[in-house]
């Protein structure tokens, strides 16, 4: 009979906990986003300190259909993913590839695909097309990318062995390091995602210029949630697709030059 009393008794307080859990997510009004707000033109700070570009409207597009604000969590971009499974936010949406390896970290929802491109200092002789014409340069790249381990597996893998010698791949905190580098000729070629390299030019008036006619290494963009936080993965993916019926995600697409992901 005690056994029976401790063990309801211990039901009654693991339900009470759980309901209590159930009270708090649902009154929750606040979609806390995590991104790297140094990366323009997915996101940055304009002059007043707000948050600009197409992850800041795109996360603020999926809380307003969630009933709820929107929060951003500035993050080194090396240390996303580990933020997202510690619960310092609810979502990743920082011009993230998606990749094998992180949907083994993370739950994802594509929804635009870009690429890189090459960038050097103006009046440089480099004229790099496609990957293969950095062998034997000095290449900057931001810190956690994807493409980190692309050139080195290019390097090893094709100019090496064709004795075009090696890529140095050197990796900085952010994108505007990667770009002083190049400008303090620490690095021959700069590589970024295209709509972000396109900007950097911009901003350096001409400084630095784009030698690639198009994207390289295209990819697909994603929105990250924790493994198992379903009730967020389902009210996010919920969201996304109220985007797309209001026009708000075409809008977004068509503003900063992205493309919808090709479905599967």
């Amino acid at each position: 009979m005690k056994n029976n009393k401790k063990n309801l008794l211990s039901l009654a307080i693991l339900a009470a906990g759980m309901l209590g859990a159930s009270v708090s997510m649902a009154a929750s009004d606040t979609l806390k986003v995590g991104m790297e707000i140094t990366y323009p033109p997915f996101e940055s700070y304009d002059k007043d300190k707000n948050v600009v570009g197409s992850d800041p409207e795109l996360a603020a597009a999926l809380a307003r259909h969630m009933n709820a604000k929107v929060e951003f969590v500035d993050t080194k971009f090396p240390s996303l993913i580990l933020g997202l499974n510690s619960g310092k936010y609810d979502a990743v949406i920082s011009g993230m590839y998606i990749t094998p390896e992180r949907q083994t970290q993370a739950q994802t929802i594509a929804y635009a695909n870009t690429g890189a491109a090459v960038m050097v200092p103006k009046g440089s002789e480099i004229n790099a097309k496609k990957p293969e014409d950095l062998c034997g340069l000095k290449l900057g790249l931001e810190q956690g990318t994807t493409w980190v381990k692309e050139f080195r597996k290019l390097s090893d893998e094709y100019c090496v062995p064709n004795n075009k010698g090696a890529i140095t791949v050197s990796e900085y905190p952010s994108a505007p390091e990667v770009t002083q580098a190049l400008l303090s000729k620490n690095i021959q070629a700069q590589v970024e995602i295209a709509g972000a390299a396109k900007l950097i030019a911009e901003k350096t008036n001409g400084r630095v210029v784009i030698t690639t006619d198009h994207p390289i290494y295209q990819q697909t963009l994603g929105i990250f949630v924790k493994k198992g936080n379903e009730e967020t993965f389902q009210a996010v993916q919920k969201a996304f697709e109220e985007t797309k019926k209001s026009g708000e995600y075409a809008a977004i697409l068509k503003k900063y030059a992205l493309e919808e992901p090709t479905a599967n």
